[in-house]
């Protein structure tokens, strides 16, 4: 049986991040093979458990997947570890819409996952017992099993705080504290922690982890209840299914995926529906590459382009031999941070103007009030790159920077929520703030494939 383990939070800020990640460090040095999990539609979580585990990390988000699909996806990518560690996303129970849906709580019932809860014993003591005592018993159907606490004054603190969830939760196991003033913070940016990328102290970082975990966390207790299974599951999930996945592709389609310090927002399954469908991935930088190589179609992922604005500027070689490839038909899929490089130029903080590649007429400037955020789903309101008129998608949006001025010109070929997206001015272009995840509608998969092999055939 695959040990697995949910590491919630009674709310954002709690920590959760930190002892997810600490835990995946400890485990990995004890030898074990740690599979990462992250539940909901965040981006930058997941490239920081990648380097930790050596493995690649996946969202779980019944929004996208459906039920059925979350059971799938950590069936599959669980099966060659010893153990699986998933972080959770904001509170325990905070979810979409009144259902909670891909709330932590609903996923770890779907895997029949045991949560260990995270809370903050700053500014409290017996007190703390009433927040554990509502988290596990709001919900019955939830396999609550352990409680890290985090912030702890002191071993006396520690103490207090124990004895007094003890009392009135006898079946819940207390599994240790982490001191406060320990200074774990990653370095944030405005949309959270900084990219993979540019994390160069997570070496250290995580070793500093390891070492406070080792001391102050019963790490054999958490195996043990990593092998206790939930004996509920539910179907809720939106009552939301996805496609079937479509045919291999016999023959061999190259696509671009941008991966450097500008662009590395991706959902890992996206890339693997591609790879299993028949694409290679070629990685490409727009920010230290030159030439493009040869390929049949390019993704953008988003990132933080607004943060090297004035590298992805400069690189005019690489500018102008993209677009001369794009205007001679190649397929270009961009999202959010890549759909800002499409376009004409980009204004920074402080309203210094940078030239992008100027394929979609729009300029767009950053802005200190976060844009949107959350789940989206679009309907194509015309055949574009990815879509066939009238199909539908699941995805996600945050960005904080916004098109301040568009040309007549621009095509909208879907929408969500009354807000017309999926900017083109030529068949083969394709970008929108969405985030999309392509295991919502796999025949976006079809779709970009076969343009991309349209595109290959053409002898472009």
């Amino acid at each position: 049986m695959n040990k697995k383990i949910v590491i919630a939070g009674s709310r954002s800020g709690v920590g959760k991040t930190t002892l997810a990640l600490g835990l995946m460090a400890a485990l990995k040095k004890r030898g074990l093979e740690v599979q990462p999990f992250k539940v909901g539609p965040d981006y930058i979580d997941p490239g920081f458990h990648t380097l930790i585990c050596d493995r690649n990390s996946y969202n779980l988000d019944s929004y996208f997947l459906g039920a059925a699909g979350v059971r799938k996806t950590f069936s599959k990518m669980s099966q060659q570890a010893d153990i699986s560690i998933i972080e959770g996303v904001m509170g325990l129970f905070d979810g979409k819409g009144k259902d909670s849906v891909s709330s932590t709580a609903e996923i770890a019932k779907i895997i029949k996952a045991p949560v260990i809860l995270v809370i903050d014993a700053r500014k409290v003591a017996q007190s703390a017992a009433a927040v554990v005592y509502g988290y596990k018993n709001y919900d019955q159907d939830l396999n609550l099993k352990g409680v890290i606490i985090n912030n702890v004054s002191s071993a006396h603190h520690f103490k207090l705080l124990k004895e007094a969830i003890e009392a009135k939760m006898s079946d819940l196991k207390i599994l240790g504290y982490l001191p406060k003033n320990q200074d774990l913070e990653l370095p944030e940016r405005h949309l959270g922690l900084v990219p993979v990328s540019e994390s160069r102290e997570l070496k250290a970082y995580s070793q500093k982890l390891i070492e406070l975990l080792e001391e102050y966390i019963d790490l054999d207790g958490v195996i043990e209840i990593s092998k206790l299974d939930n004996i509920v599951e539910t179907d809720s999930a939106a009552n939301f299914e996805p496609g079937l996945k479509e045919e291999v592709k016999k023959e061999k389609i190259k696509i671009a995926v941008a991966l450097d310090q500008a662009f590395n927002f991706y959902y890992q399954e996206n890339l693997e529906l591609l790879k299993e469908a028949g694409a290679e991935i070629v990685e490409i930088s727009p920010v230290s590459d030159t030439q493009l190589p040869e390929v049949d179609a390019v993704y953008l992922g988003g990132g933080f382009p607004e943060s090297f604005l004035q590298e992805l500027s400069a690189n005019k070689e690489f500018k102008t031999a993209l677009k001369e490839k794009i205007r001679q038909g190649l397929p270009i899929y961009a999202e959010c941070g890549g759909l800002m490089y499409l376009c004409s130029q980009v204004k920074d903080f402080e309203g210094k103007e940078y030239q992008m590649l100027d394929l979609i007429p729009a300029e767009i400037e950053m802005t200190s009030k976060l844009q949107e955020m959350g789940y989206r789903e679009v309907e194509a309101t015309a055949d574009n790159l990815l879509f066939k008129k009238g199909e539908k998608a699941r995805g996600h949006v945050f960005h904080y920077s916004r098109i301040s001025k568009i040309a007549q010109n621009v095509k909208r070929s879907y929408s969500y929520r009354k807000t017309e997206a999926g900017y083109s001015t030529l068949d083969n272009i394709l970008g929108s703030y969405v985030h999309l995840h392509f295991a919502s509608n796999p025949e976006i998969v079809k779709n970009f494939l076969d343009k991309a092999s349209a595109y290959k055939k053409s002898g472009a």
